[in-house]
């Protein structure tokens, strides 16, 4: 292997923003694996004996207001905003890519619907989405998921679309087409894989903001319910009780904000690294 080619593998794990992103992140992600399988104590028992208390032997992280583990439960909730994030990013994505792509590379009459059609998606915001449905139906997860996936519709679709716009008159493209290559090759095996970085580090930089936004829905009762376990239902329970015990907050709290900084850090990261420019 030559000097140059293990300059190029170890540039990621001498970029610090990356390097320090993806340990928070994969601690983010353990902590979830693990409470798949184990927990200190089952997040839903309640003790009323030991409600409230602080940090112990027993309970690292105290109890909350029924007496639950708040270790167990923060630990619970880590895979409840992986979970609302993976879709809500996905949906999000999936869907506005597939506009994005169709307008970007037909044009037309198209390309002003679906271009509109992201304008009045883009004048309801997640939390707005979300009361606009939970007025039809029970709030729940699910209702966070796709609240949340619709309001990243027009970032992706508008990123799709500009690459598309610049890429589908560009050479290589103009000389597949020439040589018999239909509308569905150009789009799957020319255009589409030269659009992926931006969309990579989009999804990863939406992720801390899935994160928080269903933080906050759960916050005003619209997203997970109770008892199941989530970070910003937890601070929703723990306002009430801050001058009996703050740890009651400051831990699901502290446990968002580590979260999306390792997340914003990982898509800045990101970002640097599959920049062309920044890889020479």
């Amino acid at each position: 292997m030559s000097e140059r080619q293990l300059s190029r593998r170890m540039r990621p794990l001498r970029h610090v923003t990356f390097t320090l992103g993806l340990a928070i992140t994969l601690c983010l992600l353990g902590t979830a694996a693990l409470s798949l399988v184990y927990t200190p104590r089952d997040p839903l028992e309640m003790s009323i004996g030991d409600r409230l208390q602080g940090p112990s032997a027993n309970h690292p992280l105290g109890t909350d207001q029924f007496g639950r583990d708040l270790l167990s439960r923060v630990m619970t909730g880590a895979v409840t905003s992986i979970l609302v994030g993976m879709i809500a990013v996905g949906l999000g994505m999936g869907v506005g890519v597939l506009l994005g792509m169709l307008s970007g590379y037909f044009g037309g009459w198209l390309d002003e619907g679906f271009m509109r059609l992201m304008d009045a998606v883009q004048g309801f915001p997640a939390i707005l989405s979300a009361l606009l449905i939970t007025a039809v139906f029970r709030p729940s997860i699910t209702i966070s998921m796709v609240a949340i996936g619709v309001a990243f519709l027009p970032v992706f679709a508008r990123l799709t679309r500009a690459a598309f716009l610049e890429l589908r008159d560009r050479d290589f493209v103009t000389a597949a087409r020439a040589l018999g290559a239909g509308d569905a090759a150009l789009i799957a095996r020319h255009i589409l894989p030269n659009t992926l970085s931006p969309l990579i580090v989009q999804a990863t930089i939406s992720f801390p903001v899935a994160i928080l936004a269903e933080a906050g829905l759960a916050y005003l009762g619209l997203g997970t319910q109770p008892p199941y376990p989530s970070w910003g239902l937890m601070l929703r329970e723990a306002q009430a009780f801050l001058g009996l015990n703050p740890w009651f907050a400051i831990f699901p709290g502290g446990a968002i904000a580590v979260t999306v900084l390792g997340l914003n850090l990982l898509g800045d990261g990101l970002r640097d690294l599959l920049d062309p420019k920044l890889a020479r």
